[in-house]
């Protein structure tokens, strides 16, 4: 019955903290986008894809105190950083289906800026859509993302489908003009 909170609760346990609700957010969606088994459904909104599931599935780990929600000010901003409680660590050790290992994606996503993290979760939304228009898409929601930080997007979109466990050669499905080439 919570099969989806354990696999939140995993990940986050895999990146021992996640700064931020917007981060974490971005990171589950990629995950998904790639393969992991995810299952929360998401809606375009501002800030790019964005799950109501996840973020309820997150107030109620916190509820059953299996999670630590810390407020942290930084910089005049306020930021939401989770971590698993030791409550949450029994409630995995008993939990079945779990996440399977996402380590190394988890501490490739969880370095990156929540800023960096949007712009790959809207060119993985418009995955179907032809590159360019993706693009066009990602900018014209009011971002100012620049070509490198487009061209850094799709060379770490790349990356992790490199790292995937179906494959070094992948293609970004639905989107024809984007291939993938692993090491």
């Amino acid at each position: 019955m919570l099969e989806d909170h354990a696999k939140i609760a995993a990940l986050i346990d895999q990146a021992g903290e996640i700064a931020g609700r917007k981060k974490l957010q971005k990171m589950v969606y990629i995950l998904q986008k790639i393969g992991f088994p995810f299952h929360e459904t998401y809606r375009f909104l501002f800030y790019g894809p964005y799950s109501e599931e996840l973020t309820m599935q997150l107030e109620e780990l916190c509820d059953f105190g299996f999670l630590l929600e810390k407020q942290k000010e930084t910089g005049g901003k306020r930021r939401y950083c989770y971590r698993l409680t030791e409550e949450g660590r029994t409630f995995l050790a008993h939990a079945e289906n779990q996440l399977p290992s996402v380590k190394s994606a988890v501490e490739k996503l969880n370095a990156e800026t929540a800023a960096f993290l949007e712009l790959v979760s809207i060119l993985l939304y418009f995955d179907r859509l032809p590159r360019e228009s993706a693009v066009e898409k990602a900018q014209a929601i009011g971002k100012h993302f620049n070509q490198t930080d487009v061209r850094r997007a799709y060379t770490f979109i790349a990356a992790l489908y490199a790292n995937k466990p179906f494959g070094p050669s992948a293609r970004i499905r639905g989107n024809k003009n984007v291939y993938i080439q692993g090491g």
